[in-house]
């Protein structure tokens, strides 16, 4: 039931350690739900905030108490410092989890809170300020004796600086906020002209998101895997000899090499690069670089490794972060439930010895985005059914959402963290693509086609995968799941079995027949099913409670329990069993299935209504090429040009931010505005 925590029997006893008795989450969505489970399991009331918009949401529910801190941007509600202290000291919190993006000014308004007793869940103000800084992190690095990638040190002051420095660095350079994370206020440049904008973009992204607008530019390593080492670490004190004494502890290491717009898409722990000597090179300097900082909570090191293994420090992220399941899943620990002990000062209770790689874990981020936009633009909307695999074996899901939420343009599109477990990364994957076709999301757009197709492509599966993995493998774009014969068969045979099904079930009224006025023994159909730009003719008969189905002048075998009331359908296909998901049908035989993780529109008629079809007028498609429409929902943030301007094709319009990710929009064509 508690999938990920297997070791956690042995020490049990910790549950009845005194830690707090309140504790605040200054946070949203998933992470928030994942730290008020595990104090609820430690008896620890909470206290969640909110914004207006997010009053219905499930860490609201889940909490013991929760408080509106202001409206839907989060400037003005989870970052807003003064309405977070305000409800500290209204609910009497003992503790508070916080937003790593307001850490450092938050302790300092906290130390004022000191005699109250109010404790912060997570490293001193010292190790955020200088981790949360990739300038200062970096310096402290060098000095650490961490490798790091070559780059400029100090703070870029405007562009012509940005083309100078990066000249001197030599091209491709990756720009980057200093203050920065989770991918936003990055932009990769290989030219002059792409370091200027990529200046401007991450400038204004980095202000936007963080609130600090210096950036930094280093050297981009091309083709790298991106792996990350789990730290813990406690500095505690010995009131007796007025020393500190420091434990720290490396929980092996995540790959995240799969990534979209320097994003993660899919993590997975252990790696399958890393040998034994790697591994303990890379964490001995990743508990090298927390010792230097007095690291005391759970923190991730990541390192971008080269194809011969050489590795370089990338960031700390001074938080619990996105990916931590996978990681608890091979060790058996609750990193949350380390962060509060920590926090409360008792010592680690393990040693390096104890830390096992036991099995293997995979993790897909399922995004309320449109995949085949960029590998991902955002989609907002209600989720108006929603249905988590957890009937699948060995699966977790952590989420922060529920049927009827809504995804809105002030946050992050994320739905949940779908993680797996296996004893090795085989049974793993196979659970992972099982989970992912037993997946219900209705309502937005999502990504769950791309994540399928990534984790059964032959280069991820033999671990041959780097950061350029979704560009080299769709270089035109991601375009779903290519059927080949034998699927395309299946899925032309498994939708004629469905309509005809439901041609049969109309024939009844409350499980009896209607009284037929001559009855009826139709045991077969001649169908004309329409998919993608072919149209092939299928015959359907009636076998007991299965169809025989001849597509190509090849029969099929077709069954299935053919409730059509719910979401999922499992059907079996000459033996093999596919679950299958019906989206969306109307009256003039259009259909749409989610077969292998992708989403394909059929039509279905009978052979005389598709006779019939090719005298129907078709509607005119659009003429778009005078319009500049934005691919997603978001705010315009700066429009470059006015009425009666003339453009040139490829010249920016204006500028649209969504998801805290600003995107330039181009002219098409050359015109006037």
């Amino acid at each position: 039931k508690n999938l990920c925590f297997v070791h956690l029997s042995r020490s049990l006893s910790f549950f009845s350690l005194q830690t707090f008795e309140k504790l605040l989450i200054a946070n949203r969505g998933e992470i928030a739900c994942r730290v008020i489970k595990t104090c609820k399991k430690m008896g620890i009331k909470t206290v969640a905030i909110h914004s207006d918009v997010d009053a219905n949401a499930v860490h609201v529910k889940m909490a013991d108490e929760a408080v509106c801190v202001g409206p839907a941007p989060t400037s003005k509600s989870y970052l807003n410092m003064d309405a977070i202290m305000e409800v500290i000291k209204k609910t009497r919190a003992q503790a508070v989890s916080l937003n790593e993006s307001i850490c450092c000014s938050f302790i300092s308004s906290l130390s004022l809170q000191a005699s109250e007793g109010v404790t912060f869940i997570g490293p001193d103000t010292h190790a955020i300020q200088a981790m949360g800084d990739k300038i200062e992190s970096k310096l402290l690095a060098k000095n650490a004796k961490v490798n790091t990638i070559p780059g400029f040190d100090g703070v870029v002051k405007d562009a012509d600086e940005a083309v100078r420095i990066a000249r001197e660095i030599g091209y491709p350079v990756m720009i980057k906020a200093s203050a920065g994370g989770g991918g936003k206020g990055m932009r990769i440049a290989w030219d002059d002209e792409e370091t200027r904008e990529g200046f401007r973009f991450s400038s204004q992204e980095a202000a936007s998101s963080f609130g600090d607008d210096r950036l930094l530019i280093e050297k981009f390593i091309d083709n790298p895997r991106h792996i990350e080492i789990q730290v813990c670490s406690i500095y505690y004190y010995y009131l007796v000899l007025a020393d500190k004494h420091g434990n720290a502890l490396w929980l092996n290491e995540r790959e995240c090499s799969i990534q979209r717009r320097n994003q993660k898409v899919v993590e997975e722990a252990p790696s399958t690069f890393l040998d034994p000597e790697t591994r303990r090179a890379m964490g001995e300097q990743a508990v090298a670089l927390a010792k230097a900082v007095k690291y005391s909570s759970a923190g991730t090191v990541e390192f971008l490794v080269d194809s011969s293994k050489n590795f370089y420090f990338l960031e700390m992220n001074t938080r619990l972060q996105v990916e931590h399941p996978v990681t608890e899943c091979i060790t058996g620990l609750d990193l949350v439930q380390e962060m509060i002990r920590v926090a409360k000062g008792y010592p680690l209770r393990h040693k390096q010895a104890d830390i096992p790689i036991n099995g293997w874990a995979v993790e897909c981020r399922v995004y309320a985005e449109d995949p085949y936009k960029s590998f991902g633009l955002p989609s907002i909307g209600k989720l108006s059914q929603y249905q988590e695999p957890l009937h699948v074996p060995s699966v977790r899901v952590d989420s922060g959402i529920q049927q009827g939420s809504d995804i809105s343009i002030y946050y992050d599109p994320m739905i949940s963290k779908l993680i797996t477990y296996g004893s090795n990364r085989v049974e793993a994957l196979k659970r992972m693509e099982e989970a992912l076709d037993n997946y219900v999301i209705r309502g937005v757009a999502h990504n769950i086609s791309l994540l399928r197709e990534v984790i059964i492509h032959p280069r991820f599966v033999q671990g041959d995968i780097s950061t350029k993995f979704l560009p080299e493998v769709y270089p035109d774009g991601f375009k779903g799941h290519k059927l080949t014969d034998l699927e395309r068969r299946e899925l032309l045979a498994t939708a004629a079995s469905l309509y005809v099904a439901e041609q049969l079930r109309s024939q009844r009224f409350l499980g009896t027949p209607r009284i037929p006025i001559a009855k009826s023994k139709r045991s077969s159909w001649e169908l004309s099913v329409r998919l993608g730009d072919g149209i092939y003719p299928v015959a359907v008969s009636k076998d007991g409670s299965s169809f025989s189905v001849e597509v190509d002048g090849m029969k099929l075998n077709v069954t299935s329990e053919w409730n059509l009331a719910s979401p999922l359908l499992s059907v079996t296909v000459d033996g093999t069993q596919r679950t299958i998901q019906r989206l969306s049908r109307n009256a003039s035989g259009d259909t749409s299935i989610q077969f292998l993780g992708t989403v394909y529109k059929l039509q279905i008629l009978t052979k005389v209504a598709a006779e019939l079809s090719k005298y129907m007028p078709e509607k005119a498609a659009e003429d778009t090429s005078s319009i500049l429409r934005s691919p997603m929902p978001g705010a315009v943030v700066a429009v470059s040009v006015k009425p009666g301007d003339t453009v040139s094709e490829g010249q920016e319009i204006c500028v649209i931010e969504a998801m805290k990710m600003q995107n330039s929009m181009i002219a098409a064509k050359t015109g006037k505005v």
